[in-house]
């Protein structure tokens, strides 16, 4: 068998074996997994600031950023003396020996294991219980301009000014913008995820046309505040993290002056290390101070005090003491309706009623994009395939779709991602929009969760 190409990088005082260099990670760029490497190299200082002392989370690309990524927790069994490890205990009883990244030497041996990007917890190893990293991470919905991005962003900065506290942001290296906020270490994950809901519905209270705190997609609109990446064992890309983008686009800490104007799409593996060179890290500050969450926890008892509870958790977390039902409100709705009629006899609507009747009705936000889902499945090749089959049934429609009309999302579900496939119908004629359709295929990731039995105790 022959030999595989391979070659070696000297770098904080180690050689670093990296093993198919010439392997094309990023077709449509034309970078390869050597380049990554090299870019890596080229930032680290930079890069370690995001993941120093962090247990991370592997999230492997093995073959390019065009194909579907895997998540490992455990540490390979394979791994040299020098790579570094810590125990982590997860709600659910299990453990996992994570890896802790400190230097160049032990980023690039991650690299070379297919990480694109990278996914440190917001803890440092010597203390895995108190977070010293809250995450502000703005997700704007399908046709949200970046420029929306911007204008929430600096309404993020109003509220952490107002009580006292930092924040640092960056390009997500995608459509978005992530600010962390430095924070003592001395509260718990769900203390740091309710400081995190409560900025998100105090910026959605400001500017409540722009951003939304809402958990549930049909009550969405806007740039959408992601309080749950605070919930445990959730991970985001850190600082000068290159993204599995076509063009390989990083994420690229920013000066507050730079936000307004800033475009995500100038920051890219090719272009990042020379920026960088030039201009240095617009976060390199950040571990010099850490902020009281006890200002956003005292916002967040006000909410309360004006009747906001908590609010939906991911569906892989277990149910929370005080949490709303976990259920769409849409479903919730039928539900509430099929139990009312079948206790009550059908009566006739009086013709006013049926004509003032509509989605606003309901209370929820009406979205301002005609999107359906197409497809949802456990591999994007699938999910592609069930695009083709949309398109060959609605073909007037498929001929009007724009490039970005297609949104092909992937999907964090327990231990590796799924694929999403949305359609933007806001350039079909509503005569031609289709009508939705149960996705095809419709995978559900959290189905084998749900269908454990669950063990009862012998009396």
């Amino acid at each position: 068998m022959a030999k595989s190409e391979q070659t070696t990088i000297e770098i904080a005082g180690r050689e670093v074996t990296i093993t198919n260099p010439s392997k094309l990670f990023f077709p449509e760029a034309g970078y390869t997994k050597l380049d990554l490497v090299h870019y890596y190299a080229a930032v680290a200082e930079g890069a370690l600031r995001g993941i120093d002392n962090r247990p991370i989370v592997l999230k492997r690309y093995v073959n390019g950023a065009d194909h579907e990524p895997f998540f490992q927790k455990r540490a390979p069994d394979q791994h040299p003396d020098w790579i570094e490890t810590v125990e982590l205990f997860f709600p659910s009883g299990r453990t996992a020996r994570e890896i802790v990244i400190r230097n160049a030497a032990q980023l690039l041996w991650i690299i070379n294991l297919g990480c694109i990007d990278l996914n440190p917890h917001p803890v440092r190893a010597d203390d895995l219980d108190h977070p010293d990293e809250l995450r502000v991470d703005l997700d704007p919905g399908p046709g949200v301009s970046f420029e929306d991005v911007r204008r929430v962003a600096l309404v993020v900065r109003d509220v952490l000014d107002e009580r006292g506290m930092r924040g640092w942001p960056k390009t997500s290296g995608s459509r978005g913008i992530h600010i962390n906020v430095r924070i003592e270490r001395k509260w718990t994950f769900d203390q740091v995820r309710r400081a995190a809901l409560a900025i998100a519905r105090e910026v959605e209270r400001r500017v409540p046309d722009l951003a939304t705190s809402k958990w549930w997609k049909e009550e969405r609109h806007g740039v959408f505040l992601d309080y749950n990446q605070n919930a445990k064992d959730r991970t985001v890309a850190s600082a000068f993290s290159v993204r599995p983008t076509p063009d390989a686009r990083v994420s690229m800490p920013l000066a507050w002056d730079e936000v307004a104007t800033c475009d995500p799409a100038r920051f890219t593996l090719a272009t990042a290390p020379a920026y960088f060179a030039e201009h240095g890290d617009a976060s390199a500050a950040i571990d010099e101070r850490a902020d009281s969450l006890e200002p956003l926890l005292a916002l967040s008892a006000e909410q309360e005090a004006a009747g906001l509870g908590d609010a939906p958790w991911p569906p892989n977390y277990q149910k929370q003491a005080g949490e709303p039902p976990r259920v769409a409100p849409s479903r919730a709705k039928k539900t509430s309706a099929k139990k009312t009629s079948a206790k009550k006899p059908a009566a006739q609507k009086p013709a006013s009623a049926k004509k003032s009747s509509s989605s606003s009705s309901t209370g929820r936000r009406v979205s301002k994009e005609p999107l359906i889902t197409v497809a949802k499945a456990q591999h994007k090749d699938e999910a592609l395939a069930g695009l083709e089959r949309w398109k060959a049934r609605h073909s007037e429609a498929a001929e009007k779709l724009a490039v970005d009309d297609v949104l092909v999302d992937a999907m964090r579900g327990r231990s590796s991602t799924w694929t999403r496939i949305r359609v933007n119908l806001r350039h079909v004629p509503e005569e031609l929009r289709p009508a939705e359709e149960a996705p095809d295929p419709d995978y559900d990731p959290w189905a084998s969760q749900r269908a454990a039995p669950k063990t009862r105790s012998s009396s």
